[in-house]
């Protein structure tokens, strides 16, 4: 079944979209119409991301980018601003994980998750809301994770950088309303994608990226009255 090109004349920036959830994310966006920028480190995968994307009709533009690296984020918005438009909807996917005990964490491993999972948020909402807030509004999307509300062993460290992304999230949110900036954050369950391990998991019972990207398109197309601020996914049955 084809989706209505609701978003049709919009621009979305989603990073860490090369594959995974970031993938679906801006594959649904652009189905529905956006034209979609989709940034990543890696420039290789990014391009191989925008030509499946491309062979969808769908308009996409491609930036490496490291978004934990300010100069790097404002060559980025100003890249999609000045190629695409307006940024409408900007959906913070970016992120890394590390699995093991708190103290046993290296500091350089602390510092890439928190600057990748919570800093790159902070730099590319601060460079693009100004933009939002000359046209009028927009959509802030934080993919957080339900390991932002639970804890559990070995998680200290990606724990942290996303109950952090919740706070700030949540903060965020109440800055921006009154400028018409909707900010929400997604919390899936453990996603079928390469970024985690799964071992002993069922495959056919985990969430899947689409399902992610499902709750981001609920959410850019909210009635304008409402506000959806956050959106937690769990599978059906526990794999």
């Amino acid at each position: 079944m084809s989706l209505p090109d609701t978003l049709y004349g919009q621009t979305a920036l989603v990073t860490g979209a090369s594959r995974g959830i970031g993938l679906a994310i801006a594959q649904r966006l652009g189905r529905m119409g956006a034209r979609v920028a989709i940034c990543a480190r890696d420039a290789q995968r990014l391009e191989q991301a925008a030509s499946a994307m491309r062979s969808e009709q769908i308009a996409v533009l491609p930036v490496p980018a490291n978004v934990s690296r300010s100069e790097d984020v404002a060559r980025l918005v100003s890249q999609v601003e000045r190629t695409l438009g307006p940024i409408d909807i900007l959906v913070n996917n970016a992120g890394i994980g590390f699995f093991g005990p708190g103290h046993e964490a290296t500091e350089q491993k602390w510092d890439s998750v928190l600057d990748t999972n919570l800093k790159s948020v902070f730099l590319i909402c601060r460079a693009v809301v100004p933009g939002m807030m000359k046209h009028g509004g927009g959509h802030i999307i934080n993919i957080s994770s339900l390991a932002g509300k639970n804890a559990f062993a070995g998680g200290a460290v990606y724990c942290a950088s996303k109950w952090g992304l919740q706070g700030f999230s949540f903060c965020l949110a109440e800055d921006l309303r009154a400028s018409n900036i909707r900010v929400s954050v997604v919390c899936p369950g453990s996603v079928l994608t390469e970024f985690s391990p799964h071992a002993g998991k069922d495959d056919s019972k985990m969430l899947q990226p689409e399902d992610v990207a499902h709750a981001v398109a609920a959410l850019v197309t909210q009635a304008p009255q409402s506000f959806i601020s956050e959106v937690l996914i769990r599978p059906t049955q526990k794999p």
